[in-house]
């Protein structure tokens, strides 16, 4: 079973997508990523796609099983889902690869947003990794996901709101201006070089969870010139050294790519960045999201940014 439910409350889109049951959890034996692998049989790439074998979105969806109504809506789960390959090798990292590898890796990601993008039907193409078995991955490959859907994710659609509406307030960007903030403050600043910063914002949700802005405004991963790309696979580097050796271990976390829908419509109020989501709040402690996050949508961080920026930043690599 595979559909799109509407929520008439936050009206937003819910994939149902029950078959995902069936995915491998951590297979002791084998890896499918790995060269040698029926869907990897050779190790001659650097970075390589699959598509997902246990997609939530597909470009040929069944029909919905459930009834088309005015209040519970529904259609078929369109869309497209792959996994991107960091490398051949299975006990790494991203962190642990050469700059100039994820700077081949940032120039594939750019080609399949590019790529899937200009399929008339995908409306966002979304960019991420899942990290680590507390989060909740089923493989420990180094690999990252692309979800790309026929409509733009709320959070997505929250910022380009939020946006331009401090566009017509100010006439100017809203996400340049707090990157202008954290610069002259540097209170948050945990990294940063010539193209790119990377901080823990003000109004941070996560304790650890930095968020990378692009220092020029620029709107997908498209609009960055090599050295920019290079710059952000240094950042991505050192970010990620910091975080393994924040509480000596290999650190779970989510990165998100942010950038602007692939819609065909005009977006110059948005930003791209990275956001990255630490589960962890110390070194044996996880910070759960309770009543007040999941039933009320308020976050509550017990560590203030300043402090956990500091210690970031303070890391040696």
């Amino acid at each position: 079973m595979g559909e799109l439910r509407w929520n008439p409350v936050f009206k937003e889109w819910i994939i149902v997508a029950a078959h995902r049951q069936a995915r491998p959890q951590l297979p002791e034996d084998f890896c499918p990523f790995c060269p040698g692998a029926p869907e990897v049989p050779t190790s001659d790439w650097k970075v390589k796609f699959l598509p997902n074998k246990f997609a939530s979105l597909s470009m040929d969806p069944p029909n919905p099983i459930s009834k088309n109504e005015s209040l519970f809506q529904v259609k078929p789960a369109k869309g497209q889902c792959e996994i991107i390959l960091y490398t051949p090798e299975h006990n790494t990292t991203l962190g642990k690869l050469p700059v100039e590898h994820i700077h081949t890796l940032i120039d594939f990601w750019a080609e399949r947003y590019e790529i899937i993008g200009s399929q008339d039907f995908i409306k966002y193409v979304l960019i991420f990794e899942n990290r680590g078995r507390e989060i909740g991955v089923s493989l420990d490959h180094p690999h990252g996901q692309i979800y790309s859907f026929g409509f733009i994710p709320p959070n997505i659609q929250q910022e380009i709101n939020s946006g331009n509406e401090y566009f017509q307030e100010t006439n100017r960007c809203l996400f340049c201006d707090i990157v202008d903030r954290e610069i002259k403050d540097g209170s948050r600043t945990v990294l940063e070089n010539s193209d790119i910063i990377c901080f823990v914002p003000f109004y941070a949700t996560w304790p650890y969870g930095v968020h990378i802005y692009p220092k020029r405004h620029v709107q997908s991963l498209l609009d960055m010139n090599e050295t920019e790309r290079k710059n952000l696979a240094q950042i991505l580097k050192e970010i990620l050294l910091k975080y393994d050796k924040l509480f000596d271990m290999p650190l779970p976390y989510e990165m998100i790519f942010h950038q602007q829908p692939s819609d065909n419509k005009k977006y110059p109020n948005y930003h791209f960045h990275i956001e990255f989501y630490i589960i962890h709040r110390a070194r044996n402690k996880i910070k759960y999201l309770g009543g007040c996050e999941q039933g009320g949508g308020v976050f509550v961080n017990p560590i203030t940014p300043e402090v956990t920026a500091a210690e970031l930043r303070d890391i040696k690599i």
